[in-house]
């Protein structure tokens, strides 16, 4: 059986040492899972993810030259996608928000104006912000 970079096996956990596992693949070839590409998680001790005899699928994700299979198991899991949070997210400030939904009618040159300006505005409100603070450090 001719094996191909990319492709996901089923494969039988043949031996555990410190730094990886050994997999044995369809066809009579074995590989080794580096315990960097076991979960996607930090492992500190590969027993606690897999025993000797376990199932697992495996992606080929290199051949050296040598002839040594590099596999992953982390990478033949199916990606999960991250869980939207119920609340949502604002992306920008209130007031530009606003200030953009009142310039909709405008050209470029007058929403550029309103957001030079706008953005002027609040560069000057922290700079007064900064010089508050630090003006109450200086009079302890």
């Amino acid at each position: 059986m001719e094996l191909t970079v990319g492709t996901i096996y089923d494969g039988k956990v043949t031996g555990i040492t410190k730094f990886g596992a050994f997999v044995a693949l369809p066809g009579g070839k074995s590989g080794m899972v580096h315990i960097s590409e076991i979960a996607n998680t930090y492992v500190e001790d590969i027993k606690q993810f897999l025993t000797e005899g376990q199932e697992v699928k495996v992606k080929l994700i290199a051949i050296d030259e040598q002839g040594r299979i590099n596999l992953s198991i982390k990478k033949a899991l199916p990606e999960k996608r991250p869980e939207r949070s119920q609340r949502p997210r604002q992306t920008m400030p209130a007031p530009v928000r606003s200030t953009l939904q009142k310039t909709s009618d405008l050209s470029f040159e007058d929403k550029l104006k309103h957001f030079m300006q706008a953005s002027e505005s609040r560069i000057s409100d922290s700079r007064a912000f900064g010089e508050k603070r630090s003006s109450r450090r200086r009079g302890r």
